[in-house]
């Protein structure tokens, strides 16, 4: 517009404010403001600093109940994956950054795998001479209309990975009259012979699962005794029974006889631990015997570093290393010569029962602790570090990892009675499973490693098909899928 004619125009409106000459200089300079100028009746204000999508979605959030921003927080988690996908084809777009794969949400590098493009130059200034020949199985073919390039057309027919669902109902729920309440004991244990171990009062029942056949091991009531433990040997040939006087017995499953009645504890057996041979088992007295039961009863190391009762033991996959957790809230980590700890680890606030060495991962212990504590930690015992802790918000009674995946199930009492699948190392949950009525005080893993199955107060046993074989190509079904029917 011309500048003259803009002058007398401004003049017929608002005859004060018309600029000067000076006035026109300064206002073309970077500090004039264009809401400083009052030229008629407009006000245009600046929007530069505005991030309308974040002011948008507060206002939605504001005028939302709780129970719909719950929903629409599940519907975004449903489309990640997508937003994913999308936020790597504008990068190819407008980075160039090469992604030919849909990242993972659900893994921890699948920000870094996206962002990690984001190194290259914003602007990158190319000339290009020519176009590249024409390759059938690399390239686009030179006449198709889309306007993606080619590593757009990768990410896009790039194989998509089928989301996980884990059924949140029981496949199998079994009755289990006088299953125990009391958090101090393990009464159910799956041998690699898929035979479940079960300790009801006085008695051990063996469930196959193959044949859902159920037979009663041994009756303690004779003895006027009962049953606080059960653990099966790696092979599933033997089963050791912890009972409430302190005795020890080893069992033949096939042959339903007992081997040999161990003494040498003074108060209850609430936990055993197999490795190869030799059995471990930890008392109420505080004391962990570890005997060799093909030698006579008189050879056996004994472990005192507890002040309270002993209630969780496990043995590490190499067979180097014994944990056990106590009363006295601590977690001690033995090795197979000394008669004293090698750690100690004090950091729980509760009694420690749940303990679980990672398959996976050399050296990795978890553990859960009790009511006060409620809290999963792990532990890199190589080094004697801390590595990550996490507030489940219930109690933690048992835990265990996955066979085939970097994952655990974590198995809770108070307050909340849920079964919660974990995906380590980002601590991510993948599953809350709910259906017992008491604290899930029991947990055993079948031996594909696909199912669990859990115990609580409620005097039921509920089979869960949690884990999946993620290295197998070939779809397999384990013998537990053959009994869907719930009673």
């Amino acid at each position: 517009m011309d500048q003259e004619y803009e002058r007398r125009l401004l003049r017929q409106i608002n005859p004060q404010n018309v600029p000067t000459e000076a006035g026109q200089a300064k206002c073309v300079s970077a500090t004039c403001s264009p809401v400083s100028v009052k030229s008629g009746d407009r006000f245009i204000p600046t929007r530069a600093g505005s991030n309308w999508s974040i002011n948008f979605h507060y206002a939605n959030e504001n005028c939302r109940s709780p129970n719909q921003n719950h929903k629409a927080k599940d519907a975004s988690s449903d489309s990640s994956k997508d937003a994913v996908a999308y936020a790597a084809l504008l990068r190819n777009e407008l980075l160039g950054a090469g992604i030919e794969s849909v990242p993972d949400p659900h893994t921890d590098d699948r920000r870094q795998a996206v962002l990690s493009h984001a190194s290259h130059s914003l602007f990158r200034y190319t000339v290009h001479t020519k176009r590249v020949p024409f390759d059938s199985d690399n390239e686009v073919s030179p006449y198709s209309l889309s306007p993606l390039s080619n590593k757009s057309h990768k990410l896009l027919r790039s194989p998509r990975k089928p989301a996980r669902k884990i059924s949140k109902i029981p496949f199998k729920v079994l009755d289990a009259p006088e299953l125990q309440d009391d958090f101090y004991l393990n009464l159910v244990d799956w041998s690699a012979g898929n035979l479940l171990s079960v300790g009801l009062g006085a008695c051990v029942y063996l469930w196959s699962a193959c044949t859902s056949q159920v037979t009663r091991l041994c009756d303690l009531s004779v003895d006027g005794d009962s049953v606080t433990s059960v653990c099966w040997n790696e092979r599933g040939s033997l089963v050791a029974v912890g009972t409430h006087k302190g005795y020890v017995q080893i069992w033949d499953a096939a042959g339903g006889r007992k081997l040999s009645s161990l003494e040498g504890h003074s108060a209850r057996v609430g936990a055993l631990a197999w490795n190869g041979e030799q059995l471990s088992s930890g008392s109420r007295d505080r004391v962990i015997l570890q005997r060799d039961v093909r030698t006579p009863p008189s050879a056996e190391r004994r472990l005192q570093g507890h002040r309270q009762e002993v209630c969780g033991l496990k043995w590490s996959p190499d067979h180097q290393h014994l944990a056990s957790g106590g009363n006295d809230n601590k977690l001690l980590v033995w090795n197979s010569s000394s008669l004293l700890p090698v750690q100690q680890y004090s950091d729980h606030l509760a009694a420690v029962k749940a303990i679980a060495w990672s398959p996976h991962q050399h050296g990795l212990l978890a553990s859960g602790g009790g009511t006060a504590d409620r809290c999963l930690r792990f532990w890199n015992t190589l080094t004697g570090q801390a590595l990550q802790s996490t507030d489940t918000g219930s109690q933690v009674c048992n835990l265990a990892w996955s066979k085939h995946a970097n994952e655990l199930v974590s198995t809770h009492g108070y307050s909340q009675n849920q079964i919660l699948v974990w995906k380590y190392p980002s601590l991510t949950q993948v599953a809350k499973l709910t259906g017992h009525s008491y604290r899930v005080l029991y947990l055993a893993v079948s031996p594909d490693g696909e199912a669990i199955v859990t115990g609580a107060g409620d005097e039921t046993l509920r089979f869960w098909n949690v884990f999946s074989k993620t290295r197998c190509t070939k779809e397999s079904k384990s013998v537990l899928n053959l009994f869907t029917r719930i009673r």
